[in-house]
């Protein structure tokens, strides 16, 4: 009898512990979520990260706040990110830069973002564009073949080193096989300062940067680095169509949890970014950003992060940049 009473003590407990299970969930969030930023406040990703917070405050009904980590070419805050609680409440605002440049930078660091964190979902594609100061004379990405080709080793670029408009203008040279010179700068702000100047020749850098300048005609646009020529600029064609068939290459952001955090959670996080995504708020925001939104399920998100962050490293050891 008193054995009866031990196996069904024992099964009740057993049934209790199975419903606390996703019980759990039911209550998350029930206090305030952190988002790390591993970059200074005010730039374009600080400022997506806010809007995203935002969107999921307003659909969690629990605070989001934003802690911007930089440090290390991001690999503070990222790493601080991944050595939080696996419990929801700290997640990283990660990037093309974050997720994918840095780990191939920082190779000595050893952060491999696919065991780090879990995936929680994709935000927004960033396409960039190719550009020449107004002192370059070609008016197509061919004509600037030829007439690099035509004055061998006196075109050069300027760039923060490792950052997308260094390894992407090195790419071009490579494809292109032209003779033109890197130069490496702290800051993009001060590339551009030169490019407009006339001090440097051309980029491929974001367009959210550089759209405003080709509109008032202080730069002039050759080509998007993307498959498909981009709305605002509907005159200005893909790399791809000027004859690099392979030249798409989109910065990109999302948000990723500790490695661990229960899949429910990241589920309830999912689905509260994707339905941010779709606010009229947003879709404003991201036309302002010259951004494509990009939801998914998290599964989506780490196909897409197990694709892109080969691709960048390559980049990194074509241009042969290192941070070490």
């Amino acid at each position: 009898m008193r054995r009866r009473s031990i196996l069904a003590a024992l099964f009740a407990a057993c049934c209790c512990l199975v419903a606390v299970g996703p019980a759990a969930s039911l209550n998350y969030p029930n206090r305030v979520i952190k988002m790390i930023v591993p970059f200074p406040p005010g730039g374009p990703i600080d400022t997506m990260a806010r809007l995203v917070a935002h969107e999921l405050s307003t659909r969690l009904a629990q605070e989001v706040v934003v802690e911007n980590r930089p440090g290390a070419g991001s690999t503070l805050g990222s790493k601080a990110a991944a050595s939080a609680e696996a419990d929801g409440y700290t997640l990283l605002f990660g990037s093309s830069g974050s997720l994918a440049v840095a780990p191939a930078l920082y190779a000595k660091l050893d952060i491999d973002p696919l065991k780090l964190f879990a995936p929680v979902a994709s935000v927004s594609l960033l396409p960039h564009v190719f550009v020449v100061a107004p002192s370059v004379p070609a008016k197509s990405v061919e004509e600037f073949v030829a007439y690099a080709k035509a004055n061998p080793g006196k075109l050069n670029y300027g760039a923060g080193l490792g950052t997308p408009p260094h390894l992407l203008s090195t790419l071009l040279k490579v494809k292109a096989g032209i003779d033109v010179t890197y130069i490496p700068y702290k800051g993009s702000a001060a590339s551009i300062t030169d490019l407009l100047a006339g001090q440097t020749h051309f980029t491929i850098d974001g367009l959210l940067g550089l759209y405003p300048l080709v509109k008032e005609g202080k730069v002039r646009a050759l080509g998007i680095a993307r498959a498909e020529r981009w709305p605002a600029l509907p005159a200005v064609p893909t790399l791809v169509e000027s004859g690099f068939p392979d030249f798409t290459h989109d910065a990109w952001t999302g948000v990723v949890a500790p490695a661990g955090t229960p899949r429910d959670v990241v589920d309830i996080l999912n689905r509260a970014i994707n339905d941010g995504l779709q606010s009229a708020e947003m879709k404003a925001n991201l036309i302002r950003f010259s951004a494509i939104a990009k939801p998914g399920t998290p599964q989506d998100f780490a196909a897409f992060m197990q694709s892109e962050l080969p691709k960048w490293a390559a980049l990194v050891k074509l241009a042969g940049a290192t941070a070490e």
